[in-house]
């Protein structure tokens, strides 16, 4: 029976295979760049001040040791993978042999190409990304208050119009409506500007007509400049150019549009398809690679995809946890079936989105308390589920005062004026 286990990535996906190979007594060595698992359905609260950075990490040693048996963790970065010896190559420490290897490394940002995005354009996909984006927003509208210049607009672009740019966009819609005039009253309302650019036709694309329909009206009801069919041609510190030949002052561009694979997988040698994912088998066994699985995001069954969601990735990992142990015991793996269970989307505070499997669809408040629900039950540790519930409810009930945040320094009083540019025009320190 193979028995030494390696997952590499510690997200939905490996947790749930984690589980499983633990359980069943396989000497499993979990791998992550970082000492913590981030709940990434949270970061975009993080980036706006509505939840602390602890509450949605947890320690993956802690995770760890929660397990009884041969399991161990090792923070590092893989450099590549030796199939022939079956040994996974990091930064950090001895080559980590493997009889079976699971891959569930996630995914990062896409940007198609587009010129200056990379270089400019600001992601929320890991905590440091969302402590960033935070405090580039809150210090920038801390400066605003001091210029005085009723013509100058701080403008936040949000680029993607899928689940993670409609959040994004109506947070910061509600802090330009509702907590600017509360809580920064030297600001008016217009000089915040929330644009959010989707280069299809309709908001939530994988979602019922209906609830796009009701999503585009609440983000527009709350103030926020929606371009549908509008594509991003090339993004500049201060600037972004569009497709139809419109060019958008911007202060700070947040990238929610689509994801592929991390650059270093290429270097792997394995089958890669659409955005870089690992191609699997539908047993979601690496094509060509037996004892290799890919599952969640880095992975793509090129005949049945599946969307890059928690959900997916979850069932994955459970499913390639039960199938390595059946086939330890000389059993013959069996191809992955996603159960859909719905999915969701939330807009701002009482305004959300549900879709369940037959087309049942929920909106508004009951759509709402759904989500918080689910993604506060879904936290990994009692201690992080409390407080992420303690914090949500004081953010609601103390709103709008409770907008206001305290940030570090990722925008400096000295760093906010750059010789011969305008007032205001921040600068970013990467």
């Amino acid at each position: 029976m193979a028995s030494r286990a390696v997952i590499v990535g510690a997200g939905f996906a490996g947790q749930h295979a984690y589980h499983e190979l633990a359980k069943a007594g396989f000497d499993v060595t979990l791998v992550d760049r970082h000492p913590y698992t981030t709940f990434q359905p949270l970061l975009y609260q993080v980036a706006t001040g509505g939840l602390n950075p602890g509450d949605i990490a947890f320690p993956l040693r802690r995770f760890v040791s929660r397990s009884k048996g041969r399991t161990k963790f090792r923070r590092a970065t893989v450099t590549g993978i030796d199939t022939e010896n079956k040994r996974v190559l990091t930064n950090r420490g001895a080559p980590l042999p493997y009889d079976v290897l699971v891959l569930a490394q996630g995914a990062g940002p896409n940007f198609f190409g587009i010129p200056g995005a990379k270089e400019h354009a600001r992601t929320i996909y890991s905590r440091a990304e969302a402590l960033a984006v935070r405090d580039l927003l809150f210090s920038g509208l801390e400066q605003m208050t001091s210029l005085g210049d009723p013509n100058r607009r701080f403008t936040v672009l949000v680029v993607g119009g899928g689940a993670t740019g409609v959040e994004m966009a109506g947070t910061l819609a509600e802090l330009k409506s509702e907590a600017i005039p509360v809580v920064y009253p030297e600001l008016s309302q217009d000089s915040f500007r929330v644009v959010l650019a989707e280069m299809g036709e309709t908001l939530l694309a994988p979602f019922d007509p209906r609830l796009q329909r009701y999503t585009l009206h609440q983000l527009r009801k709350r103030g926020v400049d929606v371009r549908l069919g509008t594509a991003v041609k090339e993004v500049r510190a201060d600037s972004v150019d569009l497709a139809d030949g419109t060019t958008l002052d911007v202060d700070i561009v947040i990238w929610a549009s689509g994801v592929g694979a991390h650059p270093e997988v290429s270097e792997w040698g394995l089958p890669q398809g659409r955005g870089g994912r690992i191609e699997v088998e539908p047993d979601l066994q690496v094509k060509g690679h037996p004892g290799i699985y890919a599952i969640g995001d880095c992975a793509i069954e090129p005949d049945s995809p599946l969307p890059q969601l928690a959900q997916p990735a979850m069932q994955m990992g459970t499913h390639v946890g039960r199938q390595i142990v059946a086939a330890g015991n000389g059993e013959a793996t069996v191809p992955f079936a996603y159960d859909d269970k719905g999915t969701m989307a939330t807009i701002g505070r009482n305004a959300a989105v549900v879709q369940f499997p037959g087309g049942k669809t929920v909106t508004g408040f009951p759509a709402w308390t759904l989500w918080v629900g689910v993604h506060l039950a879904t936290l990994l540790g009692g201690r992080n589920r409390l407080q992420a519930m303690v914090n949500t409810a004081f953010r609601y009930f103390a709103w709008p005062q409770s907008a206001t945040n305290i940030v570090g320094d990722a925008v400096t009083d000295e760093q906010v004026l750059e010789p011969g540019a305008e007032p205001g025009t921040l600068v970013r320190k990467d």
